[in-house]
Protein backbone atom coordinates (compact mmCIF):
# COMPACT_ATOMS: atom_id res chain seq x y z
CA UNK A 1 0.00 0.00 0.00
CA UNK A 2 1.49 3.33 -1.07
CA UNK A 3 2.66 5.74 1.63
CA UNK A 4 0.72 9.00 1.81
CA UNK A 5 2.62 12.22 2.43
CA UNK A 6 0.12 14.27 4.38
CA UNK A 7 2.44 17.27 4.52
CA UNK A 8 2.61 17.36 0.72
CA UNK A 9 -1.18 17.00 0.56
CA UNK A 10 -1.59 20.21 2.58
CA UNK A 11 1.42 21.90 0.96
CA UNK A 12 3.27 22.54 4.24
CA UNK A 13 6.72 21.65 5.59
CA UNK A 14 7.19 18.84 8.10
CA UNK A 15 8.07 21.40 10.75
CA UNK A 16 4.89 23.45 10.14
CA UNK A 17 3.12 24.77 13.20
CA UNK A 18 -0.45 23.81 14.07
CA UNK A 19 -1.53 27.28 12.99
CA UNK A 20 0.12 26.80 9.58
CA UNK A 21 -1.55 23.42 9.16
CA UNK A 22 -4.95 24.85 10.08
CA UNK A 23 -4.51 27.76 7.69
CA UNK A 24 -3.48 25.48 4.81
CA UNK A 25 -6.39 23.12 5.48
CA UNK A 26 -8.96 25.92 5.57
CA UNK A 27 -7.70 27.40 2.30
CA UNK A 28 -7.60 24.10 0.42
CA UNK A 29 -10.89 22.88 1.83
CA UNK A 30 -12.64 26.06 0.72
CA UNK A 31 -11.31 25.63 -2.81
CA UNK A 32 -12.28 21.95 -3.08
CA UNK A 33 -15.47 21.79 -1.02
CA UNK A 34 -18.24 19.89 -2.89
CA UNK A 35 -20.72 22.71 -2.39
CA UNK A 36 -18.61 24.99 -4.61
CA UNK A 37 -17.56 22.22 -7.03
CA UNK A 38 -20.85 20.48 -7.72
CA UNK A 39 -20.44 17.48 -9.99
CA UNK A 40 -16.64 17.66 -9.86
CA UNK A 41 -15.50 14.20 -8.75
CA UNK A 42 -11.84 15.20 -8.75
CA UNK A 43 -12.52 18.08 -6.34
CA UNK A 44 -14.51 15.77 -4.06
CA UNK A 45 -11.64 13.24 -3.96
CA UNK A 46 -9.21 16.07 -3.29
CA UNK A 47 -11.42 17.36 -0.46
CA UNK A 48 -11.38 13.93 1.19
CA UNK A 49 -7.59 13.70 0.86
CA UNK A 50 -7.23 17.14 2.44
CA UNK A 51 -9.60 16.21 5.28
CA UNK A 52 -7.69 12.98 5.92
CA UNK A 53 -4.35 14.81 6.05
CA UNK A 54 -5.79 17.38 8.45
CA UNK A 55 -7.26 14.63 10.66
CA UNK A 56 -3.74 13.28 11.23
CA UNK A 57 -1.60 16.43 11.29
CA UNK A 58 -3.97 18.47 13.45
CA UNK A 59 -3.97 15.78 16.16
CA UNK A 60 -0.67 15.90 18.15
CA UNK A 61 -0.75 12.17 19.00
CA UNK A 62 -1.53 11.00 15.47
CA UNK A 63 1.03 13.40 14.04
CA UNK A 64 3.71 12.15 16.45
CA UNK A 65 3.12 8.54 15.43
CA UNK A 66 3.01 9.45 11.76
CA UNK A 67 6.25 11.49 12.00
CA UNK A 68 8.13 8.75 13.87
CA UNK A 69 7.33 5.99 11.39
CA UNK A 70 6.86 7.87 8.14
CA UNK A 71 7.38 5.69 5.08
CA UNK A 72 8.57 2.86 7.36
CA UNK A 73 5.08 2.37 8.79
CA UNK A 74 4.43 -0.86 6.93
CA UNK A 75 7.69 -2.53 7.95
CA UNK A 76 7.02 -1.54 11.55
CA UNK A 77 3.57 -3.09 11.37
CA UNK A 78 4.78 -6.33 9.79
CA UNK A 79 7.47 -6.66 12.46
CA UNK A 80 4.87 -6.49 15.22
CA UNK A 81 5.74 -3.02 16.43
CA UNK A 82 4.40 -3.62 19.94
CA UNK A 83 7.70 -5.35 20.72
CA UNK A 84 9.35 -1.95 20.62
CA UNK A 85 8.29 -1.51 24.25
CA UNK A 86 8.47 1.95 25.72
CA UNK A 87 9.39 3.41 22.37
CA UNK A 88 6.02 2.54 20.89
CA UNK A 89 4.85 5.69 19.10
CA UNK A 90 1.24 4.47 19.11
CA UNK A 91 0.90 4.15 22.87
CA UNK A 92 -1.50 7.09 22.93
CA UNK A 93 -4.00 5.32 20.67
CA UNK A 94 -5.19 2.71 23.12
CA UNK A 95 -4.11 -0.79 24.12
CA UNK A 96 -4.58 -4.08 22.36
CA UNK A 97 -3.37 -4.95 18.90
CA UNK A 98 -5.52 -5.65 15.92
CA UNK A 99 -4.43 -7.32 12.70
CA UNK A 100 -0.80 -8.41 13.14
CA UNK A 101 -0.19 -6.90 16.57
CA UNK A 102 -0.23 -3.32 15.31
CA UNK A 103 -0.48 -0.98 18.32
CA UNK A 104 -3.46 1.31 18.37
CA UNK A 105 -5.79 -1.29 16.88
CA UNK A 106 -8.37 -0.44 19.49
CA UNK A 107 -9.08 2.90 17.82
CA UNK A 108 -12.00 2.85 15.38
CA UNK A 109 -13.56 5.62 13.36
CA UNK A 110 -17.17 5.67 12.38
CA UNK A 111 -18.12 6.08 8.74
CA UNK A 112 -21.76 6.62 7.84
CA UNK A 113 -21.89 5.24 4.31
CA UNK A 114 -21.98 2.06 2.27
CA UNK A 115 -19.41 -0.73 2.60
CA UNK A 116 -18.49 -0.30 -1.07
CA UNK A 117 -17.74 3.39 -0.72
CA UNK A 118 -15.52 3.97 2.32
CA UNK A 119 -14.94 7.46 1.05
CA UNK A 120 -14.16 8.94 4.45
CA UNK A 121 -10.53 7.81 4.57
CA UNK A 122 -8.05 5.82 2.51
CA UNK A 123 -6.86 2.25 3.07
CA UNK A 124 -3.53 3.74 4.15
CA UNK A 125 -5.23 5.70 6.94
CA UNK A 126 -7.26 2.73 8.14
CA UNK A 127 -4.26 0.41 8.11
CA UNK A 128 -1.91 2.92 9.74
CA UNK A 129 -4.25 3.88 12.57
CA UNK A 130 -6.41 0.78 13.08
CA UNK A 131 -4.02 -2.03 12.31
CA UNK A 132 -6.00 -3.83 9.61
CA UNK A 133 -5.77 -3.83 5.85
CA UNK A 134 -8.44 -2.49 3.56
CA UNK A 135 -11.76 -3.24 5.16
CA UNK A 136 -10.22 -4.42 8.46
CA UNK A 137 -13.01 -2.58 10.25
CA UNK A 138 -16.50 -2.09 8.97
CA UNK A 139 -16.37 1.62 9.51
CA UNK A 140 -14.03 4.53 8.96
CA UNK A 141 -14.20 8.31 9.02
CA UNK A 142 -13.57 11.41 11.09
CA UNK A 143 -15.24 14.60 12.19
CA UNK A 144 -14.81 17.67 9.97
CA UNK A 145 -15.77 21.02 11.49
CA UNK A 146 -17.68 22.38 8.52
CA UNK A 147 -19.64 25.37 9.82
CA UNK A 148 -16.77 27.53 11.17
CA UNK A 149 -14.72 26.61 8.12
CA UNK A 150 -17.27 27.39 5.43
CA UNK A 151 -19.41 30.07 7.13
CA UNK A 152 -18.37 32.57 4.46
CA UNK A 153 -20.08 30.45 1.76
CA UNK A 154 -23.51 31.06 3.24
CA UNK A 155 -26.04 28.70 4.79
CA UNK A 156 -25.07 25.43 6.50
CA UNK A 157 -23.06 24.16 3.59
CA UNK A 158 -21.20 21.52 5.55
CA UNK A 159 -24.14 19.73 7.10
CA UNK A 160 -25.37 18.04 3.94
CA UNK A 161 -21.92 16.85 2.99
CA UNK A 162 -21.26 15.39 6.45
CA UNK A 163 -24.25 13.10 6.05
CA UNK A 164 -22.86 11.69 2.81
CA UNK A 165 -19.41 10.78 4.00
CA UNK A 166 -18.12 12.10 7.30
CA UNK A 167 -19.32 11.05 10.75
CA UNK A 168 -17.98 11.58 14.25
CA UNK A 169 -15.01 9.69 15.67
CA UNK A 170 -16.30 6.87 17.85
CA UNK A 171 -14.28 4.44 19.99
CA UNK A 172 -17.19 1.98 20.29
CA UNK A 173 -18.58 1.69 16.81
CA UNK A 174 -21.26 3.44 14.88
CA UNK A 175 -23.32 6.20 16.40
CA UNK A 176 -24.98 9.30 14.96
CA UNK A 177 -23.20 12.62 14.90
CA UNK A 178 -23.90 14.77 17.96
CA UNK A 179 -26.72 17.29 17.54
CA UNK A 180 -25.81 20.82 16.54
CA UNK A 181 -25.98 23.40 19.31
CA UNK A 182 -29.14 25.55 19.00
CA UNK A 183 -28.84 28.80 17.10
CA UNK A 184 -30.05 32.16 18.37
CA UNK A 185 -31.69 35.08 16.56
CA UNK A 186 -31.87 38.80 17.23
CA UNK A 187 -32.86 42.05 15.50
CA UNK A 188 -30.78 45.21 15.19
CA UNK A 189 -32.51 48.43 14.12
CA UNK A 190 -30.29 51.10 12.57
CA UNK A 191 -30.82 54.47 10.90
CA UNK A 192 -30.15 55.30 7.26
CA UNK A 193 -27.23 57.46 8.41
CA UNK A 194 -25.72 54.34 10.01
CA UNK A 195 -26.19 52.46 6.75
CA UNK A 196 -24.12 55.21 5.12
CA UNK A 197 -21.13 54.86 7.45
CA UNK A 198 -21.56 51.48 9.15
CA UNK A 199 -22.08 51.08 12.87
CA UNK A 200 -21.61 48.89 15.95
CA UNK A 201 -24.27 47.36 18.16
CA UNK A 202 -24.10 45.65 21.56
CA UNK A 203 -26.65 42.86 21.92
CA UNK A 204 -27.51 40.99 25.10
CA UNK A 205 -28.20 37.29 24.49
CA UNK A 206 -28.70 35.43 27.74
CA UNK A 207 -25.55 35.88 29.77
CA UNK A 208 -23.55 37.06 26.75
CA UNK A 209 -23.02 40.60 25.53
CA UNK A 210 -22.06 40.59 21.85
CA UNK A 211 -20.50 43.44 19.91
CA UNK A 212 -21.69 43.38 16.32
CA UNK A 213 -20.12 45.32 13.47
CA UNK A 214 -22.75 46.22 10.86
CA UNK A 215 -21.03 47.10 7.57
CA UNK A 216 -21.90 50.12 5.39
CA UNK A 217 -24.54 49.60 2.71
CA UNK A 218 -26.36 46.82 4.55
CA UNK A 219 -29.91 46.19 3.32
CA UNK A 220 -33.12 46.12 5.32
CA UNK A 221 -33.82 42.50 6.30
CA UNK A 222 -30.25 41.34 5.64
CA UNK A 223 -28.87 38.76 8.10
CA UNK A 224 -25.46 38.75 9.76
CA UNK A 225 -24.10 35.48 11.15
CA UNK A 226 -21.85 35.26 14.20
CA UNK A 227 -20.41 31.75 14.12
CA UNK A 228 -20.33 29.92 17.44
CA UNK A 229 -21.37 32.95 19.53
CA UNK A 230 -24.66 31.60 20.90
CA UNK A 231 -25.01 29.86 24.26
CA UNK A 232 -23.63 26.34 23.86
CA UNK A 233 -21.65 27.20 20.74
CA UNK A 234 -24.44 27.69 18.22
CA UNK A 235 -24.57 30.51 15.67
CA UNK A 236 -26.24 33.87 16.17
CA UNK A 237 -28.26 35.26 13.25
CA UNK A 238 -28.92 39.00 13.43
CA UNK A 239 -31.56 40.53 11.16
CA UNK A 240 -30.87 44.17 10.33
CA UNK A 241 -33.87 46.52 10.28
CA UNK A 242 -33.39 49.94 8.68
CA UNK A 243 -35.76 52.59 10.03
CA UNK A 244 -37.53 55.02 7.69
CA UNK A 245 -35.93 58.39 7.09
CA UNK A 246 -37.93 61.65 7.08
CA UNK A 247 -36.12 63.02 4.01
CA UNK A 248 -34.57 60.21 1.98
CA UNK A 249 -36.08 57.07 0.49
CA UNK A 250 -33.93 54.18 -0.66
CA UNK A 251 -33.76 52.02 -3.77
CA UNK A 252 -30.76 49.72 -3.39
CA UNK A 253 -27.77 52.03 -3.16
CA UNK A 254 -29.68 54.98 -4.70
CA UNK A 255 -31.43 57.65 -2.64
CA UNK A 256 -34.31 59.97 -3.55
CA UNK A 257 -35.31 63.24 -1.87
CA UNK A 258 -37.87 65.95 -2.58
CA UNK A 259 -36.72 69.55 -3.00
CA UNK A 260 -39.30 72.30 -2.48
CA UNK A 261 -39.00 75.32 -4.79
CA UNK A 262 -40.76 78.64 -4.77
CA UNK A 263 -42.63 79.77 -7.85
CA UNK A 264 -39.90 82.30 -8.54
CA UNK A 265 -37.08 79.73 -8.23
CA UNK A 266 -38.81 77.33 -10.59
CA UNK A 267 -39.81 80.03 -13.07
CA UNK A 268 -36.66 82.14 -13.15
CA UNK A 269 -34.01 79.64 -11.99
CA UNK A 270 -31.82 79.72 -8.86
CA UNK A 271 -28.92 78.12 -7.00
CA UNK A 272 -30.35 76.04 -4.15
CA UNK A 273 -28.32 74.32 -1.42
CA UNK A 274 -29.19 70.80 -0.28
CA UNK A 275 -27.87 68.58 2.52
CA UNK A 276 -26.89 65.04 1.53
CA UNK A 277 -27.18 61.99 3.82
CA UNK A 278 -23.41 61.95 4.29
CA UNK A 279 -23.53 65.49 5.71
CA UNK A 280 -22.17 67.28 2.65
CA UNK A 281 -23.85 70.53 1.61
CA UNK A 282 -24.09 70.88 -2.15
CA UNK A 283 -25.29 73.68 -4.44
CA UNK A 284 -27.82 72.56 -7.05
CA UNK A 285 -28.41 74.83 -10.04
CA UNK A 286 -32.11 75.06 -10.92
CA UNK A 287 -32.54 76.20 -14.53
CA UNK A 288 -35.33 78.65 -15.48
CA UNK A 289 -38.65 77.02 -16.29
CA UNK A 290 -38.09 73.94 -14.10
CA UNK A 291 -41.26 71.88 -14.01
CA UNK A 292 -42.76 70.34 -10.90
CA UNK A 293 -41.49 66.76 -10.47
CA UNK A 294 -38.30 67.18 -12.48
CA UNK A 295 -35.52 64.89 -11.24
CA UNK A 296 -31.86 65.87 -10.97
CA UNK A 297 -29.33 63.05 -10.52
CA UNK A 298 -26.23 63.63 -8.38
CA UNK A 299 -23.77 60.85 -9.20
CA UNK A 300 -22.05 59.07 -6.30
CA UNK A 301 -24.01 60.85 -3.56
CA UNK A 302 -26.04 57.79 -2.55
CA UNK A 303 -25.32 54.89 -0.22
CA UNK A 304 -22.22 52.66 -0.33
CA UNK A 305 -22.71 49.57 -2.48
CA UNK A 306 -22.73 46.58 -0.13
CA UNK A 307 -19.81 44.28 -0.81
CA UNK A 308 -18.67 46.37 -3.78
CA UNK A 309 -16.83 49.56 -4.60
CA UNK A 310 -18.42 52.97 -4.98
CA UNK A 311 -21.72 54.61 -4.06
CA UNK A 312 -25.13 54.90 -5.61
CA UNK A 313 -26.69 58.17 -6.82
CA UNK A 314 -28.87 60.79 -5.20
CA UNK A 315 -32.02 61.73 -7.14
CA UNK A 316 -33.45 65.15 -6.28
CA UNK A 317 -37.13 65.56 -7.26
CA UNK A 318 -38.50 69.10 -7.46
CA UNK A 319 -41.72 70.13 -5.77
CA UNK A 320 -42.92 73.62 -6.74
CA UNK A 321 -44.84 75.30 -3.92
CA UNK A 322 -47.30 78.00 -5.07
CA UNK A 323 -48.31 81.02 -2.98
CA UNK A 324 -51.38 80.27 -0.87
CA UNK A 325 -52.70 83.85 -0.50
CA UNK A 326 -52.96 86.77 -2.90
CA UNK A 327 -54.41 90.17 -2.00
CA UNK A 328 -56.29 92.25 -4.57
CA UNK A 329 -53.12 93.89 -5.88
CA UNK A 330 -51.38 90.55 -6.13
CA UNK A 331 -54.27 89.04 -8.06
CA UNK A 332 -54.24 91.93 -10.54
CA UNK A 333 -50.52 91.55 -11.12
CA UNK A 334 -50.75 87.78 -11.40
CA UNK A 335 -53.55 88.08 -13.95
CA UNK A 336 -51.54 90.64 -15.94
CA UNK A 337 -48.59 88.26 -15.90
CA UNK A 338 -50.73 85.31 -17.04
CA UNK A 339 -52.23 87.40 -19.84
CA UNK A 340 -48.73 88.52 -20.83
CA UNK A 341 -47.17 85.06 -21.22
CA UNK A 342 -50.21 83.61 -23.05
CA UNK A 343 -49.55 80.03 -21.85
CA UNK A 344 -51.36 77.37 -23.85
CA UNK A 345 -53.64 74.82 -22.18
CA UNK A 346 -51.29 71.98 -21.01
CA UNK A 347 -54.24 69.54 -21.01
CA UNK A 348 -54.87 70.08 -24.70
CA UNK A 349 -52.61 68.29 -27.15
CA UNK A 350 -51.85 70.47 -30.17
CA UNK A 351 -53.13 69.17 -33.49
CA UNK A 352 -50.56 67.45 -35.64
CA UNK A 353 -49.25 69.59 -38.45
CA UNK A 354 -50.06 68.53 -42.02
CA UNK A 355 -48.61 69.42 -45.34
Amino acid sequence: MEYRDYYATLGVDKGASQADIKKAFRRLARENHPDVNKGNDAAERRFKEISEANEVLSDPEKRKAYDQLGANWKAYQQAGGAAAGAGNPFAGFGSGAAGGGFPGGGVRFEYRGSAEDLSGFSDFFRTFFSGGGSGAHGSSGAHVDIDPLFGGLGGDSGAGYASSGFGTASPRGRRPAPPRPPDATADATISLEEVMRGTDRHLQLGSKTLEVRIPPGVRDGQRIRLTGKAEGGGNVYITVRVSKHPVFTRDGADLTMDLSLTLGEALLGADVHINTLSGKRLALKIPPGTQNGRVFRLTGQGLPRFGAEGHGDLRVRTKVVLPTFLDDEGRKRAQAFIDHIEQSDPRHEPAARTG
